[in-house]
């Protein structure tokens, strides 16, 4: 006898005990419904009960009775106080030893509702006293479902679209980064005195003017960036009419959302509720923009979006990647956008203290890894690039930029703003990342970090990296945000996009205001001053955000053949 029939006798006894007490009595010839049965059940009831008081109030006993056609049935009495004892995996002596065929196969899943409903509909037949039986079939496992054996689907970068500071387009936008220059100046759309500093963007000629007025700034710089990002990608007209667009979708999130767009919904109902803009809702939320170009396009595959603080972008583009890895999606849109400098946005980093203070100079505003770091600088705008697998990108012939492999990401669990102490997180970030994407640490050598010129996050970054590949003496990193400032969840995004022009252009931006190093800072490893030739093997591009959220992707250069 089995391991399983042993466990489910006493589990089948109680159950049959439970739902075919009425048949039993009618395979023993009693009607139970007669005065005489009903008066001795009273009877033998009363007796149970002054006995399972005697013996500690146990009243589960277990008996057997043979049907008129020999088959033996075990049965529980009516008492369930000691179901625990009759669920164990002993089965009772009398189950050990009768020879017979367990009633519900080789376990007790095999029991089946449907029948056990039949029963209730034949109560006569069972009043009556003649045999009747239920067949219930043995669980029948369901077929193993043989994957079928398919070629890896790889993701490669193929357009990108930006917003920023220093361009508008990536060619000039990069370009600007490799010279030093600093788009950070003050404020001049409204009165920032109060308030640290730095440039507010503005975009035109790509979204339909109905909603240009309407729309927050966030869904503008999104739309803006994710059409250059479909034009650099070389996706004309007739190229969009050719897309499966089943297969085709957008992933762009937002830290913050609709700022603007609430906030004037706030000072509307202060008036009163119609006075509110009946898109105050939908055009604050964060998945608003993906839908908007989805809908602009045409687009039917996954649309919707992620946020998680400062490293929204690199979240989204792992997730777009995914969908194309796993073949829900030829083309991904995937990036992120923030325009965050409204008044409310500004006050309430500052409230937080995590801006920088240094009014009377803008572009030294922003000093990662320097001494006199006293926070970051708020930017805005947006990153949005056009992730698709290899096979589909080639057979359209488009411009292969990069080959993006993989990441990964994780959580402090520590703090809603600050970093771990010891950088655990980000540690076990960067070390996943090349662990799920096979890349070996010596052959990352270039990073992008996150830097963003705050006291604890730059040196708990560099301190990370250096546990990672302190050991390759050609490594180099540098931070975009020294010149643009800390875009919030387009951060990642956009510097993604450095990381591919620089795979691709051969040189790395420098990091600009590093004039007085951290003093367990190797400046050998930062790129600082002047921008400097590097042949990108891999690189990793690191964000992090708010709340301890942790992000790191890796990106190379197409090769036809990644066996090495």
């Amino acid at each position: 006898m089995t391991l399983t029939g042993a466990a489910a006798a006493p589990f089948c006894s109680w159950l049959i005990a439970a739902y075919l007490s009425r048949t039993v009595a009618g395979l023993s010839g009693e009607d139970p419904g007669s005065k005489q049965n009903i008066s001795r059940r009273r009877s033998r009831r009363k007796h149970r009960n002054a006995q399972g008081a005697v013996n500690g109030g146990s009243s589960l006993v277990c008996s057997y009775s043979a049907g008129p056609v020999g088959s033996l049935v075990g049965l529980c009495g009516s008492g369930l106080s000691e179901l625990g004892s009759c669920l164990s995996f002993e089965a009772c002596p009398e189950y050990q030893s009768a020879s017979w065929t367990p009633f519900f196969g080789e376990g007790v899943m095999a029991l089946r509702p449907k029948p056990l409903r039949a029963a209730r509909r034949h109560p006569k037949t069972a009043a009556q006293g003649k045999a009747w039986a239920i067949a219930l079939q043995p669980l029948r496992e369901p077929p193993e479902k043989k994957k079928l054996m398919t070629k890896e689907r790889r993701v490669v970068v193929t357009g990108m679209g930006v917003v920023s500071c220093l361009g508008h387009d990536p060619e000039i936008f990069y370009n600007n980064l490799l010279e030093g220059k600093s788009g950070i100046t003050e404020i001049e759309n409204f009165n920032c005195e109060d308030f640290p500093t730095i440039k507010s963007l503005s975009t035109d000629g790509w979204v339909s003017p109905k909603f240009a007025k309407r729309m927050d700034k966030f869904m503008l710089y999104l739309l803006t960036a994710g059409k250059k990002a479909v034009a650099d990608a070389g996706m004309t007209p007739e190229v969009m009419k050719e897309l499966d667009k089943g297969k085709c979708g957008v992933l762009i999130g937002s830290a913050l959302g609709g700022m603007q767009v609430f906030n004037d919904a706030v000072e509307a109902l202060r008036v009163s509720y119609r006075k509110m803009n009946p898109f105050c809702v939908p055009f604050a939320t964060t998945n608003m923009g993906s839908a908007m170009l989805a809908m602009d396009l045409g687009w039917m595959g996954p649309s919707y979006s992620i946020s998680t603080a400062c490293a929204t972008s690199n979240f989204c583009i792992l997730s777009a990647a995914n969908h194309i890895i796993r073949g829900e999606a030829d083309i991904m849109l995937s990036g992120g956008s923030d325009a965050a400098i409204i008044p409310i946005g500004l006050g309430g980093f500052v409230a937080c203290r995590a801006l920088s203070q240094r009014n009377n100079d803008p572009a030294k505003a922003s000093r990662p890894w320097d001494q006199d770091r006293d926070g970051f600088v708020l930017g805005e705008g947006a990153g949005v690039l056009v992730l698709e697998e290899l096979e589909h990108a080639k057979e359209r012939g488009a411009e292969i930029y990069a080959e993006f492999l993989g990441g990964s990401s994780t959580c402090d669990a520590y703090h809603m703003t600050e970093p771990h102490p010891k950088g655990t997180g980000i540690l076990l970030c960067i070390e996943k990342a090349l662990s799920q994407t096979g890349v070996k640490r010596q052959d990352v050598n270039y990073v992008n970090a996150h830097a963003t010129s705050t006291k604890a996050g730059d040196v708990q970054e560099y301190r990370a990296l250096m546990q990672s590949f302190g050991q390759n003496p050609v490594l180099k990193m540098n931070s975009t945000k020294s010149m643009i400032g800390h875009m919030l969840g387009a951060a990642g995004a956009v510097e993604a996009i450095a990381t591919v022009q620089a795979i691709r252009t051969g040189w790395i931006h420098p990091t600009i205001n590093v004039e007085q190093p951290e003093k367990d800072v190797d400046m050998d490893y930062i790129v600082s001053g002047k921008k400097q030739r590097l042949n990108v093997k891999v690189a990793l591009s690191n964000s992090f955000g708010f709340g301890g959220h942790n992000s790191s992707i890796l990106f190379a250069p197409y090769r036809e053949s990644t066996e090495n």
